[in-house]
């Protein structure tokens, strides 16, 4: 008898599928995590290029302003 419960323990923890979702979370935030640290490099070369324009522009020049 024992052993038969334990049979259908078994079995009704493999059909429950209220686990699923979360592990399917877990994948998508492990995916986003792999595309962040194959992007940041790139992107963070984008936005210190795009500063140090805008820094170039701003800089004043050293001649001819009036005081």
């Amino acid at each position: 008898m024992p052993f038969t419960k334990a049979l259908q323990s078994i079995r009704k923890f493999f059909k429950r599928t209220d686990g699923a979702s979360g592990i399917e979370y877990a994948l998508v935030a492990a995916m986003v995590a792999v595309a962040l640290v194959a992007f940041v490099p790139t992107i963070s070369q984008g936005v210190t290029t795009i500063f140090t324009s805008i820094e170039g522009a701003l800089t004043p020049s050293s001649g001819g302003g009036s005081n």
